[in-house]
């Protein structure tokens, strides 16, 4: 089969592997399509992958043909979104139900082979069959938007709240969302980025600006998200907090990235600084929700290229071009 790889820190390339082969409680998933994302940019630079080479790709859905053995819940045919996330179930975060900060926390397309590739391996457990009026090429949606979930789950959302959103690529734009639907009285999404930003006004924000400067909230805003993981961003960030608001790194930074706190100002104005890694029991909600056309994927999916361009994919996602760009074996 074809697959894209990442040999090196800085190099990808699309070669010819063996076909993968599932074990007793796996699926073989045909790739329908498989979205990019920053964590795809971090393996590029050699960080969060354990080893190279990896076949990248955590976004992912198709159909399956073929099963283990021992599978009996799912069958050759059936059209699938893939959960990447690979708990070991045994150590202490993950007997207490926080299987996402796993001692030996893996993920498919992060620590084994993914889906930016023809065929992909997936636990059966790990797949959530789709409805048939979902087009399975749309499907690539739902690991990001469980990502989403998961961020308001850490939120616990106060109706009536005003949110601030760093960054307007496909994240941000899911954060905006999903503030929509939680009760916030206002949403205000910032982007340095002009044609990303004007998808924000597109799908309902209540105001779009380069800097929050621009925007007249002298008290700052109840719940200030980064979906961005730059330095500068989240830096401006924590000084827009609101007193007794929240503050959600949201955004995955780069291992180097710091940022400076002021300890009195957190103790004085009961400040909340928190963080929501990738899915935790948000995955099958996600793709409920994504059932029910919380998402618009014409509007999400900016471009759609074949596998064997994964290298200008990603080089183009790199340059903060389009919104979700999905390759399609």
């Amino acid at each position: 089969m074809r697959a894209a790889i990442v040999e090196a820190p800085g190099k990808v390339v699309v070669t010819t592997v063996p076909d993968p082969a599932p074990g007793p409680r796996d699926v073989v998933v045909s790739v329908a399509s498989c979205g990019l994302c920053g964590t795809d940019l971090h393996i590029l630079q050699g960080e969060f992958a354990p080893t190279l080479p990896i076949v990248p790709g955590h976004e992912f859905a198709g159909e399956v043909v073929g099963t283990g053995k021992d599978v009996t819940e799912l069958a050759v045919g059936d059209l699938v979104a893939v959960d990447p996330s690979l708990h070991c179930h045994e150590c202490r975060y993950c007997r207490s139900g926080r299987g996402n900060l796993c001692d030996r926390w893996a993920a498919i397309g992060v620590t084994v082979p993914g889906g930016a590739a023809q065929y992909a391996v997936a636990p059966a457990a790990n797949c959530v069959k789709l409805p048939g009026h979902i087009d399975v090429k749309d499907a690539a949606l739902i690991e990001p938007l469980s990502c989403a979930v998961r961020g308001y789950d850490v939120l616990s959302g106060t109706l009536g709240a005003d949110v601030l959103v760093y960054g307007s690529g496909t994240m941000g734009l899911m954060m905006l969302e999903l503030a929509k639907r939680t009760g916030a009285a206002s949403v205000d999404v910032l982007d340095v980025n002009p044609d990303r930003l004007a998808t924000a006004g597109l799908l309902g924000c209540s105001r779009t600006a380069a800097s929050a400067d621009e925007l007249d909230r002298p008290r700052g805003w109840d719940v200030v998200i980064d979906a961005t993981g730059n330095a500068k961003a989240i830096q401006d960030g924590l000084g827009r907090v609101a007193k007794g608001g929240t503050f959600l790194q949201f955004g995955v930074a780069d291992y180097a990235t710091t940022a400076v706190i002021e300890p009195y100002r957190i103790y004085n104005q009961e400040i909340t600084i928190t963080g929501s890694m990738a899915v935790l029991h948000s995955y099958e909600r996600a793709a409920a929700l994504f059932a029910t056309g919380v998402l618009d994927p014409s509007v999400f999916i900016s471009d759609r290229l074949p596998l064997e361009e994964y290298p200008q994919a990603i080089e183009r996602f790199s340059a903060g071009q389009g919104r979700k760009i999905v390759v399609e074996p």
